[in-house]
């Protein structure tokens, strides 16, 4: 059954040196049950979607869609209040920084207690005692087994690791249908890091839960993915199953972020540097003309100064002029 379903996907961004195109023309399908990776470095884009989709972004973003759908229902003419409604039963998202999303004056178990759900079918006597109930259950789910100390204390107290898995809780409190993860191992320790893929490959398997996992960490969520999608400077670059990305790109922005993986590397010698791509991700206000790897891609020829258009081969989507071959990719 499809969740989500994106076409044609555009947001602009207000700045002081005019408006922007910070994501064009976006398309993605979402179906229960699916993990779909999103990467890209920073200013790609990642974020920016994730909150056109739960419909938080301020004045400044503008979006626009031939199709924003969520089960079927049309979310662009969705008011605010069913937006909320929305958020709050069918999709959750753990937020890249989440000690910055939590109150700083108010405990983490009063914050954990609001999240949770009502229980309006049950007598009123019982209501607070089945949220706190559940609360502590959330909480020895995503691995805080020691919890009195920690429904006592305030976000500042917590470690980066803590913090994201009360965020985790809060989000896993009324069993979403889909879970938009922005970088949610961000700052953490690989055992926890492995935790937290491991808890949301369980729910997926176990809830049917949808995820939407972003993340600039390409090898590590095709691991976990069913299906990949590469941004660059609010493109879509390459997209496919996780396997075939991994092992096959067809764009020299996925093979560069596939070679500059640790892992990737057990023949590097010492001292040596990382094989990275040239430059950086540029401005909004300084996109470079025809493809936007263009500048930085080693395999850059004349006809890249006319803007790719998208390609599809056997489901595996691209947009180059000159993709790469498997002999280009293993060398």
């Amino acid at each position: 059954m499809q969740l989500l379903d994106i076409r044609n996907l555009t947001i602009e961004l207000d700045t002081p040196h005019g408006r922007y195109l910070a994501l064009e023309r976006f398309s993605l399908k979402l179906s229960e049950g699916e993990i779909h990776g999103l990467v890209g470095e920073s200013g790609s884009g990642k974020s920016l979607l994730a909150k056109a989709i739960l419909g938080i972004t301020d004045r400044r973003t503008h979006v626009q869609a031939d199709r924003l759908s969520w089960n079927g229902h049309n979310m662009l003419t969705m008011s605010p209040a069913q937006r909320r409604e929305l958020m709050a039963n069918e999709i959750a998202m753990i937020f890249q920084e989440p000690a910055s999303c939590l109150d700083p004056g108010a405990r983490i178990g009063a914050q954990l207690l609001e999240a949770m759900p009502r229980f309006d079918a049950e007598p009123w006597w019982q209501r607070k005692q089945k949220r706190q109930a559940l609360a502590i259950k959330l909480l020895h789910k995503v691995g805080l087994k020691e919890h009195k100390p920690l429904l006592r204390a305030f976000p500042w107290e917590l470690s980066e690791g803590e913090a994201h898995k009360v965020m985790l809780a809060m989000a896993l409190s009324h069993k979403p249908k889909l879970i938009i993860a922005d970088e949610p191992t961000t700052g953490l320790e690989s055992s926890d890091q492995a935790k937290i893929f491991r808890l949301l490959d369980k729910m997926n398997k176990l809830g049917n839960v949808a995820i939407l996992f972003i993340s600039h960490d390409l090898e590590s969520v095709a691991q976990w993915s069913h299906q990949v999608t590469v941004l660059y400077c609010g493109h879509l670059m390459e997209s496919g199953r996780s396997k075939r990305i991994s092992t096959q790109p067809m764009h020299p922005y996925t093979q560069a972020l596939l070679q500059s993986a640790l892992t990737m590397q057990s023949s590097l010698p010492s001292k040596s540097d990382l094989p990275a791509l040239r430059g950086a991700v540029p401005p909004l206000q300084h996109l470079p003309v025809g493809c936007r790897l263009g500048p930085r891609c080693p395999y850059a020829r004349r006809e890249c100064v006319k803007p790719p258009t998208i390609r599809s081969q056997s489901g595996h989507a691209y947009r180059c002029h000159f993709p790469l071959t498997d002999k280009d990719t293993t060398s």
